[in-house]
């Protein structure tokens, strides 16, 4: 349609998958994306018949024609890139629209200028887009995730665990549910980033959104510069600054559980063995490991023994 400048009134595909998803005489069922490009340009599918080529005769006349001016001017020559193959191809098809019909005074392009142009309805401003569809559930903190990016969008709060429709294309993300759309963000291609809306949120989550490795590292200076310290590697140790916020958060809490001064002595233990998770605080803090002293390993020279060949051995 791009390349007629207009849209017809219908539309004729063969009955491929990727087109009819259910053959049908009467009533043929249309893949679902191809009918979101008929209703964008406005007009209609008319699948033809299975195995009745004559619904598409003029089609099927246009390949075998093609298949002899095109296809076998290029099949000695050798292309070294897709642009000069395509190049090609779009001299050899513009030669054959204005080649002269045989016995006619007039050229393919000719004809269509003059009897076919002015029946085709104008083309719309956008260009079609690609929809894809998702699945998801929506979590706890009322996001939804796209599992194509592995990026969380938010939706209005009442719809937590509740299971919705993500349709996306390259520069936008609807979300619906039971065929109302409930939401809709720009696509964010980061991974594990989250794009959210305020309003969506309920007041439990607004703290939530505000979440920010600034926020965690000054809260942490606040306690003790070990803790700020111990805060930045476990940020730093992610792939990514928001797999650690929860584990963060965790860890500052222990301050109202075991109080200021263990949670640093906890910090400066874990931080001399270089283990920076969550988990490895609380083992520290629930086996009171804070209060321990620094082992101090001893070096340990091996035995003689007659199956030991030691270092020279190696010389």
């Amino acid at each position: 349609m791009r390349f007629f400048e207009g849209v017809p009134v219908a539309i004729v595909p063969d009955n491929l998958k990727s087109a009819v998803i259910k053959s049908s005489r009467f009533e043929p069922t249309i893949n679902e994306t191809l009918a979101d490009l008929a209703e964008h340009y406005e007009t209609t599918i008319l699948p033809a018949r299975a195995y009745k080529p004559r619904d598409k005769s003029l089609a099927e006349g246009a390949v075998k024609i093609l298949y002899r001016r095109i296809y076998v001017h290029l099949k000695q020559k050798q292309f070294y890139s897709l642009e000069e193959l395509n190049h090609q191809i779009w001299d050899l098809l513009d030669a054959h629209n204005h080649k002269k019909l045989t016995g006619r005074p007039y050229s393919r392009y000719e004809l269509f200028m003059e009897d076919e142009k002015q029946k085709l309805r104008p083309l719309p401003q956008e260009r079609f887009e690609i929809k894809y569809q998702s699945f998801a559930t929506v979590m706890q903190n009322g996001h939804a995730l796209l599992s194509q990016d592995k990026s969380y969008y938010s939706v209005p709060y009442q719809y937590v665990r509740k299971k919705v429709k993500l349709l996306y294309t390259k520069t936008t993300v609807e979300i619906f549910y039971k065929y109302n759309r409930i939401a809709i963000h720009p696509r964010n291609y980061k991974p594990y980033d989250y794009t959210t809306i305020a309003e969506h949120l309920a007041s439990t989550h607004q703290f939530v959104a505000d979440w920010s490795a600034s926020r965690f590292i000054d809260w942490a200076n606040s306690i003790d510069q070990a803790v700020a310290n111990y805060i930045i590697q476990i940020i730093e140790s992610r792939n990514h600054p928001e797999q650690a916020y929860k584990s963060c958060l965790g860890i500052l809490n222990f301050e109202k559980k075991v109080g200021k001064q263990r949670l640093i002595n906890a910090c400066k233990r874990a931080l001399d063995f270089r283990i920076y998770s969550f988990k490895a605080i609380q083992n520290i803090l629930e086996n009171n490991l804070d209060n321990a002293e620094n082992e101090q390993e001893e070096d340990f020279e091996l035995p003689n023994h007659n199956n030991i060949r030691g270092k020279n051995y190696y010389k």
